[in-house]
């Protein structure tokens, strides 16, 4: 075997073993993501997104996708509905004499008819569905992974593009911020 020959073998077995290094994070980064699967989901009732849009449009008229934007603004995130659950439900309003359409460039914009209004009243029984505990813990909670997933990305450069001694250096920082976030766990 030449010496150019035996290089490449090296070569090949380091970006091996780094490949399954990184490899490794990715599948360290899905069971993370798994363990946060039991926040509040992005799905919601239907009667949710009734309220949702009564809501919304309590404060102006909009269009479909602002009242997509606005209750996903609203939820932090943790709620966008579709096009194809928001839409029905407009159509659904407008039958009920709830909410008007006018087209204005090309898009339709939804407001409230006074009855609709009266209907969107909210009660003290009734919160509007981004407003539920569920929602707000859920929000709150989001900020964790998203925090670890970048995290997980930072550590799978590393593995894949830092030297021996970059990787130590990875793996001591990782380890020192389980343990504070253990801590974090015992203080409280």
């Amino acid at each position: 075997m030449n010496r150019s020959n035996t290089s490449n073998l090296f070569g090949s077995r380091a970006r091996a073993s780094a490949e399954r290094a990184a490899t490794g994070l990715w599948g360290a980064m899905d069971q993370m993501w798994d363990s946060f699967d039991q926040r509040a989901g992005s799905r919601m009732g239907r009667g949710d997104v009734r309220a949702a849009v009564l809501a919304i449009l309590a404060e102006e008229p909009m269009h479909g996708y602002q009242i997509i934007r606005a209750i996903e603004e609203r939820s932090n995130g943790m709620w966008k509905p579709s096009p194809g659950s928001v839409y029905p439900t407009l159509q659904l309003l407008a039958d009920e004499g709830f909410v008007t359409a006018a087209e204005s460039d090309g898009k339709k914009t939804y407001s409230l008819t006074e009855s609709g209004r009266e209907e969107a009243q909210p009660s003290a029984e009734r919160s509007a569905p981004w407003e539920m505990p569920g929602m707000r813990a859920a929000g709150r909670a989001s900020a964790i992974p998203k925090a670890g997933a970048q995290l997980a990305q930072a550590a799978a450069q590393v593995a894949r593009n830092g030297s021996a001694e970059d990787v130590a250096a990875a793996v001591a920082v990782l380890d020192e911020a389980r343990r504070k976030l253990y801590s974090i766990l015992a203080q409280g």
